[in-house]
């Protein structure tokens, strides 16, 4: 499994990339964002649940002294960071929100150095510039008239840091043996519970009588295909990579986003973007460089 670790942490970030399908699809059925991370968290507890009822129950097990990774997951890196997140886009703007998310390659480097003795060498630090420096530039913010406040920016910050503790409790987890799936569907489990309290289900009943089949549809992709894979996908690569260098190679999620509007929704880009998409795709190389050199002389 080492040898597909880059490509399991390129494949997460590809997926969450594309949850705007999802989104976009949802949002015209006038389901809020609360509402779609709440629909697609319970989409993945019960996808994940049946897979380990298939593959094996054992994997339901954990030691409650453990269950704190679980819940800090849940809470800071999915419940918490969300609603920061969506707080952050009403007293800013959203490309301000994006950018600010981002922040939380920093955040990770800096935790994982004092947590788990991660080295912040040269090769992460650029790679991170030229991540955050892409996303800045794909988001728009300099094209746009951004919406900067003090409040705002302070909001936008903590939803990176709750962004970047999602992966530092799920290292603890795998740092104690649990598989992929274990940390995932109690992570998950722990914010669907969670986020009951602020899920207006209402919405998402009234989107369903209005035309089922296609906000159905619309929920399992953004459950399934942009919440479950790249989640078990990011774990499963995070065990054979430090924290850091999955961060920024997962960054690449704005470009895929780009593009996917580019594709489905004839959006295009302007040469900004363009060159933003490039910059992230150069960090995503410059962090394996090691790796690509080492494949070129195999």
């Amino acid at each position: 499994m080492k040898k597909y670790a880059l490509f399991l942490v390129l494949l997460a970030g590809v997926s969450w990339g594309a949850i705007g399908v999802f989104v976009k699809a949802l949002n015209n059925y006038g389901v809020d964002s609360m509402q779609i991370v709440e629909a697609k968290t319970i989409t993945s507890i019960c996808a994940m649940g049946l897979i380990i009822l298939v593959r094996d129950k054992r994997m339901f097990q954990f030691k409650l002294k453990h269950s704190w990774t679980f819940i800090g997951a849940g809470m800071a890196g999915v419940i918490l960071s969300n609603q920061l997140y969506y707080i952050t886009i009403k007293t800013t703007s959203l490309s301000v929100a994006a950018v600010l998310l981002y922040t939380s390659p920093i955040f990770i480097m800096l935790f994982s150095a004092v947590l788990f003795q991660e080295k912040i060498t040269k090769t992460k630090v650029l790679s991170f510039v030229m991540a955050f420096t892409g996303c800045m530039l794909v988001s728009g913010i300099f094209e746009n008239s951004a919406v900067l406040n003090f409040q705002g920016m302070a909001i936008g910050l903590c939803s990176g840091v709750g962004y970047a503790l999602y992966t530092i409790f799920s290292r603890y987890a795998i740092n104690y043996g649990y598989p992929s799936l274990t940390i995932q569907f109690y992570t998950f489990v722990i914010a669907a519970v969670v986020g009951v309290f602020f899920t207006d289900f209402g919405q998402i009943k009234e989107a369903m009588e209005a035309d089922c089949i296609p906000v159905v549809l619309a929920i399992l992709g953004a459950g399934l295909l942009s919440t479950t894979i790249p989640s078990l996908a990011y774990t499963a690569g995070m065990r054979y990579m430090d924290n850091g260098k999955a961060s920024i190679m997962v960054s690449i999620d704005p470009v895929v986003a780009i593009l996917i509007g580019i594709v489905f929704f004839s959006e295009k880009p302007t040469v900004i973007s363009a060159l933003g998409m490039i910059i992230s795709i150069g960090a995503v190389v410059q962090i394996n460089r090691t790796q690509i050199e080492a494949a070129k002389q195999s």
